[in-house]
C-alpha cells in the first residue's frame, strides 16, 4: 500500500511534465513541398479606366467618393479585386489564373491593409485554387500572409506566400510578385 501512495504521486509529476514537454512545440525548418511564383496585377477603377480596371472601390469613409482613395493611409477603404494572375511581370502575358477577393486599409498611423483572396485557376498546368488571408504592411519590403486552403490541385495546402510590391503607378496601379512556398501538400 505504501508503495502505491509513493508511485502514484510520481507517476502523475511524470504525466505531467511529458504533457509540459510535449505542449511545447519545436520550431523546424522544413522545405516546402511546392514553391509557385506569381504576379497579379491590380489596376484600380478611377472614373476613367473602366475598361482596363481590376478593381474597385466598394466600401469608403463617410464623406469620401468611391474613385478617389481616402487620406490618412486610406483608412476605411474597401477594394474588391477580380486580378489577372502571370508567371512573369509583364501585365500582357497571358493570364495563368485570377486572384479575387478584397483587401481593406485598416490602419490611420502607417499605410497597411488586410488581404482575403483566392487565386483561382484553369489552365493545363493547374487547376483549382489557392486560399490567402493577412495583414499586408505595404511599406515593407516583403510582406508574409498564410497560405489557409485550397481546392483541386491545391487541395486543402497551407503554407506562406511573400509579397513583395513589384511596380506600381500612382495609386491606380500596383503589381505583386507572390513567391508561394507550400508545406501541406496533398495528392488527389
Amino acid at each position: 500500500m505504501k508503495t502505491q501512495a509513493l508511485l502514484l504521486p510520481l507517476f502523475f509529476l511524470l504525466l505531467v511534465g511529458f504533457s509540459a514537454a510535449h505542449s511545447r512545440k519545436i520550431i523546424q525548418s522544413h522545405k516546402p513541398c511546392k514553391r509557385l511564383i506569381f504576379y497579379f496585377h491590380d489596376i484600380l477603377y478611377n472614373g476613367h479606366n473602366s475598361k482596363n480596371a481590376t478593381a474597385a472601390i466598394v466600401g469608403a469613409p463617410a464623406g469620401s467618393n468611391m474613385t478617389i482613395l481616402a487620406g490618412q493611409n486610406h483608412f476605411g477603404n474597401v477594394v474588391v479585386f477580380d486580378d489577372p494572375v502571370t508567371l512573369d511581370n509583364n501585365l500582357h502575358s497571358p493570364p495563368v489564373g485570377r486572384a479575387q477577393g478584397f483587401y481593406m486599409y485598416d490602419k490611420k498611423e502607417i499605410f497597411t491593409a488586410w488581404l482575403g483572396f483566392s487565386m483561382v485557376f484553369n489552365s493545363t498546368q493547374h487547376r483549382g485554387s489557392i486560399n490567402f488571408a493577412g495583414a499586408d504592411p505595404l511599406m515593407n519590403k516583403t510582406r508574409d500572409i498564410s497560405v489557409i486552403g485550397g481546392t483541386g490541385d491545391f487541395f486543402m495546402t497551407r503554407g506562406i506566400a511573400t509579397l513583395m510590391t513589384d511596380a506600381y503607378e500612382g495609386e491606380v496601379y500596383f503589381r505583386l510578385k507572390a513567391d508561394i512556398k507550400l508545406y501541406e501538400c496533398w495528392s488527389v
